[in-house]
């Protein structure tokens, strides 16, 4: 008996189910299951470029994916608008309290920097949690120079009361996607943000000397 072979269905059973749970694309039965694999195989074994508006008259392969990717994030954001409309002034409450629940406590500039955001923008929203309980500001007990960010038993709870609501919306997001083709986003996503991050973190440190030099020379 191959158990090689066994083990290898189990596991793609199971990546079934968990791609198709709660969302039903498939039918939880053997002809479900044979469309998945069919599907997957299809975005994984597929070698032709595909078509976009305006490909034919010049328009680039950098210029559609970057209007393919804004016009992602319009999604997202205008998906997002609904949760929580009641409580969190904007996404960004959300989402810097999901940064805290999960990395855990941090400077402010470290928190504002991960989310990807300028300082002032940044400070609003971090003054906005703490204004509402939902984070607070404490003293690092390794460097008492440093203050760190974290979240508090109220930011949990307030962002528990709407997860449901967070995941639903992020399930939107992904769409009609099947299992392979959600890793193969993940992946390609992934490559492009560590990419760009070098690049903010340059940025954000040019941006910093040269604000020292400026207080030095003043």
């Amino acid at each position: 008996m191959n158990f090689d072979l066994i083990k290898a269905v189990v596991e793609l059973v199971q990546q079934f189910v968990e791609q198709n749970e709660g969302k039903t694309i498939y039918s939880n039965d053997l002809q479900g299951f044979t469309e998945w694999i069919n599907a997957s195989h299809k975005a994984g074994s597929g070698s032709e470029d595909p078509d976009w508006i305006g490909k034919e008259s010049g328009r680039s392969s950098d210029s559609i994916i970057n209007t393919l990717l804004i016009r992602m994030g319009k999604y997202a954001k205008s998906y997002s608008r609904s949760i929580g409309s009641s409580v969190f002034s904007s996404q960004d409450d959300f989402i810097y309290l999901i940064s805290l629940k999960t990395m855990g406590a941090m400077t402010k500039m470290d928190l504002i920097r991960h989310n990807v955001h300028e300082k002032s923008p940044g400070i609003l929203i971090i003054n906005r949690l703490i204004r509402n309980g939902w984070a607070v500001q404490t003293v690092s007990p390794q460097d008492k120079r440093t203050k760190h960010i974290q979240i508090t038993e109220k930011g949990l709870a307030v962002l528990e009361e709407h997860m449901d609501e967070i995941r639903k919306a992020s399930r939107v997001v992904v769409g009609n996607l099947n299992y392979s083709e959600q890793m193969l986003l993940i992946a390609i996503l992934s490559k492009l943000d560590e990419f760009h991050d070098s690049l903010y973190r340059k940025k954000l440190e040019y941006r910093d000397l040269l604000d020292a030099a400026y207080k030095r020379l003043n």
